[in-house]
């Protein structure tokens, strides 16, 4: 029986890295990601900032994914 390579399983892929060590986390965020963000910020009460970095704005849905209950953890 052999196993085959899942790169889904893999605990390095992009998803699982923290966002301080994305190559692109500097860059703007995405447009996926801005509206996201917009949502989540006025769900939870709070100002949308349309300015973040990619890796800033991942951390700042994970944050408001927990205030608002929306997270996946």
């Amino acid at each position: 029986m052999t196993t085959e390579h899942n790169p889904k399983t893999e605990p390095f892929s992009n998803a699982e890295k923290d966002p301080d060590d994305w190559t692109t986390g500097d860059e703007p965020m995405t447009g996926a990601q801005a509206s996201y963000l917009k949502t989540l910020s006025e769900e939870a009460g709070e100002g949308f900032d349309e300015n973040l970095s990619k890796a800033d704005a991942s951390k700042r849905i994970d944050a408001l994914q927990e205030k608002t209950g929306r997270g996946a953890h």
